[in-house]
């Protein structure tokens, strides 16, 4: 068994660790498989793109998420250290207007899996993250949309001692009350 697979507390969404070989020489594990995460994680997902991103310390990225053609996504860092947030936007669902985080960073190897419906972001912690993310479906221009990271309604702890700093895009999410939701 090479992941360990912990349940948050939005049912769908998973928290991956895997099994880490250590020794004097450095650390080796299996980042994905695909049989184990349908096995383990997910069933009927296939991941058909990959994005790897490179932000500096305290650059907030997010809330994203692709209203038509909604994207799984999953998440891992190979450098640095991010606090990792997905929003619940199911309306349909018990945890609907939820969110969960986790960190995960290049020395705990955690991945987080998010399924379709939700709205994802991160926080970088370290001097420099480098955040890889697997997704189920392409992205779409004409699909995105982003919700307000600060959003009062869903009342984020992004555990913040100065302002973000975030994109034109980010900075101006849409409110939780008006966003198109699944």
């Amino acid at each position: 068994m090479a992941i360990q697979v912990k349940h948050t507390e939005i049912r769908d969404v998973k928290l991956i660790e895997p099994c880490i070989l250590s020794d004097m020489r450095g650390v080796s594990f299996d980042s994905f498989d695909q049989d184990e995460f349908e096995e383990r994680v997910a069933r009927g997902y296939r991941f058909v793109q990959e994005r790897h991103s490179v932000s500096l310390h305290n650059v907030l990225c997010g809330l994203h998420y692709q209203i038509q053609r909604p994207q799984g996504k999953l998440v891992r860092v190979v450098n640095g250290e991010v606090f990792d947030v997905a929003v619940d936007l199911r309306r349909w669902s018990p945890t609907f207007g939820r969110w969960i985080s986790a960190r995960l960073s290049a020395s705990n190897c955690r991945q987080l899996w998010i399924p379709p419906g939700f709205a994802h972001g991160f926080r970088v912690l370290s001097d420099v993250a480098e955040v890889l993310c697997k997704t189920t479906e392409r992205g779409f221009v004409e699909h995105e949309r982003t919700l307000q990271w600060d959003d009062p309604d869903i009342a984020i702890s992004w555990d913040l001692d100065e302002a973000p700093i975030t994109s034109t895009r980010d900075a101006a999410g849409t409110s939780f009350s008006t966003a198109e939701v699944y």
